[in-house]
């Protein structure tokens, strides 16, 4: 009898002590879950080879990790963003680059005698010509050398995808003509007028916008003829993409 009640006593602990297994199973099921989350938050190959070998002592056994194949696979998401925003902006700055030297080079004469200006800034490529080059005084139509001159732009930009902003500019003087009140009017028109030549030339309508200075933005004070000569300008700016 007395053995009998030892048997049963030793039986009894042994299902009680069976919940011991179930909690051991539940521990390493939940460490397996925590480095599944640890180890999915950075694209990280070194990471992905702890999941793989947790997941194997968890399991019976450690699943072969493949090897990277690429340089990109081993950095985090992060620097692969990054990475491919600098290489899309050094494409850009040589696209504009490009640019600006072929701008250059068919404004060469105008260029040099300070009637056009190429200037490059993180802005974009913009080019100054000089109202004289395109309007009479107090005028907003461009006359035929007008034509052959943003013709030559417009051939360089229609090919482009960059949107382009032209800006039209007078000096303090007041103006008050029957087609022009003011000094506003007379920018607006003239820089409308290089926007319907561009889109005659080719040049997609939807990247244009033409705005209308006045005498708001001067290079030059307007205190003699040479300062207000300097501020009657158009100016067409060739936008950065970013």
């Amino acid at each position: 009898m007395a053995r009998k009640r030892y048997d049963d006593d030793d039986h009894t602990r042994e299902s009680h002590e069976r919940w011991l297994i179930s909690y051991v199973d539940f521990i390493t099921l939940l460490f397996a879950f925590f480095v599944v989350m640890y180890a999915i938050s950075v694209v990280n190959t070194g990471k992905y080879k702890a999941l793989s070998d947790a997941l194997g002592d968890a399991f019976g056994g450690r699943p072969e990790v493949p090897q990277a194949s690429s340089t990109i696979e081993q950095l985090p998401l992060t620097s692969i963003i990054a990475r491919k925003r600098a290489e899309a902006a050094r494409r850009e700055r040589e696209r504009l680059n490009t640019l600006a030297r072929e701008l250059n080079a068919s404004l060469a004469p105008l260029i040099q005698n300070g009637q056009v200006r190429v200037t490059q800034t993180a802005r974009g490529v913009t080019v100054e010509i000089n109202a004289k080059v395109l309007f009479e005084e107090g005028q907003a139509a461009l006359g035929g050398e007008a034509r052959t001159t943003l013709g030559t732009v417009a051939s360089l930009l229609k090919g482009e995808p960059h949107a382009i902003e032209v800006e039209g500019h007078t000096d303090n003087l007041p103006i008050a003509n029957p087609a022009f009140p003011s000094n506003w009017e007379l920018s607006s028109a003239r820089a409308s007028s290089v926007v319907r030549l561009f889109i005659d030339s080719g040049v997609a309508e939807g990247r244009l916008t033409a705005v209308g200075h006045a005498a708001n933005r001067p290079l030059a004070p307007n205190t003699d003829e040479a300062g207000r000569a300097r501020n009657r300008r158009v100016a067409v700016t060739i936008l950065a993409a970013m």
